[in-house]
C-alpha cells in the first residue's frame, strides 16, 4: 500500500516497497485532486485553488505517480543529469520517493546537462536534461500547476496537454479551410521558443502559486556544457518534463491578442482563427491584408514574451498554395463535386514521405544479414506508427506508394541473402497469402512461423473524432466523454490487443487508468503458461508494462511461500 496523503506530521521515516504500492488507490488520489483543482479555478475560488495546490505537492501518491514516470515510462529515464545519478530498480525508486516525502529543507536546483540532437534541416537543437530528482519534482509540480491552467487555456491550443494531439490541431484547421471563408494564411514559427521565453514574464503569469520559487530556481540553474557552468538568463529547457507547460503558459491568450473572441455555442467571432500546436501556429485570415496584420500583431505580442517570429520560417500564403503542418499538407483543390469549386484537402506532406523512405532504407540496410523475424521485427512497429499518425486525412496513395517501396526492398534483401537463387526460388521462399485476412499472394514474411511484414495500405483511413471546445480530462464532469476517447484509440493497436482493449473498457486493470498513457502495453496470461495456462483471449490481460512486472512479480513471490 502507499503511505497515507494526510497532514500529520511525517517524523518517521516511511518504509516504501516500491512493489507493494496499490497503483490504483495513488492514481485515483492525484485525479481527484486535480478534479478539485480544475474545479475550484472554474469558480474562480483562488484560495481553495492554492491550498489545493499545496495539498497536491505534499501528497505521497502525487511522489510516487511523478517517481514512476520520470524513472520508468518518460523517455530520458536511461540519461542521467549533471550528478550521473540514474534511478534504475525498484529499491532507488522506493528510496527516491522516501526521500522526497522526507525532505523539509529548501530545495535547491541543480543546473542542467546540455546535450544537442539533430534537427531535420541540419541544424541541432540543444536538450537541458534535468537531474532525476528534479525531474521528480518538476512533475511533482506539474500535477499542481496544470489542472489550474487547463481550466483557462484557449480551445485552440493543442501541443503538450492531456487528451490532446496533433490530430486535433490538423482537424480544426481542417473544419476552418472546408468553409473557405478564411483562405489566407499567416503559417508562423516562433524562433528558439524555448531558449528565448521571458522569465520574469512568465513567473508574473504564473503568478501566487505556491511553488512559484521553485519553478524561478529551474528557470535560473544554468546548464552545463563540456565541464563549463553557463548562466540561463531566458528560455524553459527543453528536456525538463514541466518545461512544455511553462512554454504553453506563456502563450496563452494569443486568439485576445488577434481580437477573437466566442459567442455562446463556441461561436468564433472575428476575420481570423488561430490554430497552435506548442510554439508551432497558423492563422487563418480572410485577406491578405488581415494575415500581414496580424503578423504585425503578434510580432509586438511576442516580443513582450521574449519571442519573435522566425523570417525563414513564416510566411502569408494563399490555400490554393497549401502549407505544411505538423507532418501534413493542407491545399483547397478545383473540382466541380462543390458549389465553391474548390474542396480542401489534407495529405502527407512532401518531407513527412522523403523523411519515412529513407528511415526506411537505412533499416533495410543495417538489416542486411539477418533473418526474416529480425526485419518484420523491426520494421512492423515503424510501419504501424506512421500508418496510425497519418490514417486521419487523405492517406491511401500515399500508403500504396510506400507500399511499392517496400516491395522493391523486400526484393532486394531477398536478392541480397540468396545471390545464386534464382527470382523464383527467391518469391517462393518469401513471399505468399501470408496474411488470413487478406487476398493479397504478395505478402513479404516467414512461411515457417507465418510472421509477415504489414502494409501500410491495411491501415484503412479513419477520421478523428476532434476533442471539443475546452473539453479537458481534469473537468470532472467529462468522465464518460474522455473514457469514450480513450477506448477509440484501440483501433491502432494490431488485432488482438485491440480486441482485449475493447473488452477492458480501454483501461488496465491493475492501475485503473487509460491503457493509452505513454507506457508500453503487454499481455497478461491469467494462469501463467508455466502452470498450464493457454494462449486464448479468455486467458489474457493487456496492462501497463510496469503494472504487469508488479503482477509476474506478485505471483513469483505467492509460488514461493
Amino acid at each position: 500500500m502507499c503511505p497515507s496523503d494526510s497532514d500529520t506530521n511525517r517524523t518517521e521515516k516511511p518504509s516504501i516497497d516500491w512493489n507493494a504500492i496499490d497503483w490504483r488507490q495513488v492514481n485515483r488520489r492525484v485525479r481527484n485532486l486535480r478534479h478539485r483543482i480544475f474545479r475550484a479555478t472554474q469558480e474562480g475560488d483562488w484560495d481553495k485553488v492554492q491550498s489545493l495546490q499545496r495539498l497536491m505537492l505534499r501528497s505521497t501518491s502525487n511522489v510516487a505517480q511523478s517517481v514512476r514516470r520520470v524513472t520508468q515510462v518518460n523517455q530520458g529515464k536511461n540519461t542521467p543529469g549533471v550528478d550521473k545519478v540514474l534511478v534504475k530498480t525498484p529499491a532507488e525508486r522506493g528510496k527516491l520517493v522516501a526521500y522526497i516525502v522526507e525532505h523539509t529543507t529548501p530545495w535547491r536546483a541543480m543546473p542542467v546537462k546540455r546535450v544537442y540532437i539533430p534537427k531535420a534541416n541540419g541544424k541541432q537543437r540543444p536538450l537541458g536534461i534535468p537531474t532525476m530528482l528534479d525531474r521528480a519534482l518538476q512533475a511533482i509540480v506539474k500535477n499542481a500547476l496544470e489542472p489550474s491552467w487547463e481550466a483557462k487555456f484557449e480551445a485552440i491550443s493543442y501541443g503538450f496537454r492531456p487528451g490532446r494531439s496533433a490530430q486535433d490541431a490538423i482537424s480544426q484547421i481542417w473544419m476552418i479551410a472546408k468553409d473557405k471563408a478564411k483562405l489566407w494564411i499567416l503559417d508562423a514559427d516562433i524562433r528558439g521558443c524555448f531558449d528565448n521565453v521571458n522569465h520574469e514574464h512568465l513567473l508574473e503569469t504564473i503568478g501566487t502559486f505556491p511553488a512559484r520559487e521553485l519553478i524561478r530556481q529551474w528557470l535560473k540553474a544554468g546548464y552545463v556544457e563540456y565541464g563549463h557552468l553557463h548562466e540561463t538568463l531566458t528560455g524553459t529547457p527543453q528536456g525538463g518534463v514541466i518545461s512544455p507547460l511553462l512554454a504553453n503558459i506563456s502563450l496563452h491568450g494569443m486568439e485576445k491578442a488577434l481580437g477573437i473572441h466566442y459567442r455562446a455555442g463556441n461561436e468564433r467571432i472575428g476575420k481570423c482563427a488561430v490554430v497552435r500546436y506548442a510554439d508551432d501556429f497558423v492563422v487563418m485570415c480572410a485577406t491578405e491584408a488581415i494575415a500581414h496584420q496580424a503578423q504585425e500583431r503578434l510580432t509586438e505580442w511576442l516580443a513582450v514574451r521574449g519571442l519573435q517570429l522566425s523570417p525563414e520560417k513564416t510566411q502569408v500564403v494563399h490555400l490554393s498554395t497549401g502549407f505544411d503542418f505538423l507532418g501534413f499538407h493542407i491545399r483547397i483543390y478545383p473540382t466541380r463535386k462543390t458549389k465553391s469549386g474548390w474542396k480542401a484537402l489534407v495529405t502527407p506532406s512532401r518531407k513527412s514521405v522523403v523523411k519515412i523512405r529513407e528511415k526506411l532504407r537505412q533499416e533495410w540496410n543495417a538489416l542486411k544479414g539477418n533473418n526474416v523475424a529480425a526485419v518484420i521485427k523491426r520494421l512492423n512497429p515503424i510501419i504501424r506508427g506512421w500508418a496510425n499518425y497519418f490514417r486521419t486525412q487523405v492517406s491511401s496513395r500515399t500508403f500504396t506508394k510506400l507500399d511499392s517501396f517496400m516491395h522493391n526492398c523486400e526484393f532486394l534483401y531477398a536478392r541480397h541473402l540468396h545471390p545464386n537463387k534464382s527470382k523464383h526460388w527467391r518469391d517462393a521462399k518469401y513471399f505468399g497469402k501470408l496474411n488470413p485476412s487478406r487476398l493479397d499472394t504478395w505478402v513479404f514474411g516467414d512461411k515457417d512461423t507465418h510472421f509477415y511484414l504489414n502494409k501500410f495500405a491495411w491501415t484503412g483511413i479513419q477520421r478523428h473524432m476532434m476533442v471539443t471546445g475546452t473539453n479537458s480530462p481534469d473537468d470532472p464532469n467529462l468522465q464518460d466523454y474522455w473514457e469514450k476517447r480513450e477506448l477509440a484509440k484501440a483501433k491502432n493497436l494490431p488485432p488482438v490487443p485491440e480486441r482485449l482493449a475493447k473488452r477492458q473498457g480501454g483501461k488496465c486493470p491493475i492501475c485503473g487508468e487509460s491503457l493509452f498513457i505513454d507506457e508500453n502495453i503487454e499481455a497478461h496470461h491469467i494462469v501463467p503458461r508455466i502452470a498450464g495456462g493457454s494462449n486464448t483471449d479468455n486467458n489474457k490481460l493487456l496492462v501497463h508494462l510496469y503494472c504487469h512486472q508488479q503482477l509476474t512479480a506478485h505471483q513469483r513471490k505467492m509460488r514461493m511461500l
